[in-house]
């Protein structure tokens, strides 16, 4: 990845992965469970598809200086839900095609000037861009291992993703057993180095200044997919660090 590569840039990558994935599916294999497998991944598609809808009218109301009515995304969700699994595909491809041009053709200025708020979320266009992106990743990476199980999250996609993972620690981790304990995590492809701390109340999660070794070593990726509730031992690459660490981590950070 060079250092041009923007969070944009990641997620036309992440676009054009997604449907080099999905577009060949046949109906038995569009019918089949991902991950979580609670889902199939004509499933995962409906939940790209729609969010994709939602976010586009989001920004187009915020360009517009208008708010998004509270029942929309309800709407939304209901019209795909009843969606036939072909359909969920398919429309999920073009939906998620429309809001990648959607924001592709935003001017420079308009970038500049943008703000999404969502309750305690506050974000810029780079940042708007980069909730949908760690989303896309995830739920691509949601298909794409129901498919082939060694399958991972690719470098310049979670480059940009570990980077966001502040704010969703924030908020998907669950108290856990245990004293109150701060690890410390390095990861690889690319190389970064953050925080936890680990309470009776949650976790903590920010980016550390200070290099060297972690209590914990593993893929960028992988780390991403820890936070997300995804590295199951089955799914689980190389790593080095106290496996207890990673138990204790999968607890905080269950997933879906």
């Amino acid at each position: 990845m060079t250092e041009q590569t923007t969070t944009l840039d990641a997620l036309r990558m992440s676009v054009r992965r997604l449907r080099g994935i999905v577009e060949p599916l046949d109906a038995d294999a569009i019918a089949q469970s991902a991950y979580p497998s609670e889902w199939t991944i004509a499933q995962v598609m409906s939940h790209l598809g729609s969010g994709a809808v939602i976010l586009q009218r989001r920004l187009e109301d915020e360009l517009a200086g208008t708010t998004t009515s509270d029942e929309f995304a309800p709407r939304i969700w209901d019209e795909w839900n009843a969606k036939s699994p072909r359909a969920q595909v398919d429309d999920g491809l073009g939906a998620d095609a429309a809001f990648l041009a959607a924001l592709d053709a935003l001017r420079a200025d308009e970038r500049d000037e943008f703000a999404f708020v969502m309750g305690p979320i506050r974000v810029d266009f780079d940042g708007f861009v980069g909730l949908r992106l760690n989303e896309h990743a995830l739920h691509t990476w949601d298909i794409d291992v129901a498919l082939d199980p060694s399958a991972t999250i690719p470098t310049p996609i979670a480059a940009l993703v570990v980077d966001r993972l502040e704010l969703v620690g924030r908020y998907t981790a669950l108290p856990t057993a245990g004293d109150p304990t701060t690890i410390t995590v390095q990861t690889i492809d690319p190389a970064r180095w953050f925080v936890l701390e680990l309470t009776a109340e949650g976790a903590t999660l920010a980016p550390s200044m200070t290099t060297g070794n972690g209590d914990i070593e593993l893929a960028a990726e992988a780390f991403a997919r820890l936070v997300y509730g995804r590295l199951d031992a089955a799914h689980t690459p190389p790593l080095a660090g106290d496996p207890a660490i990673i138990e204790r981590l999968r607890a905080t950070y269950p997933g879906p």
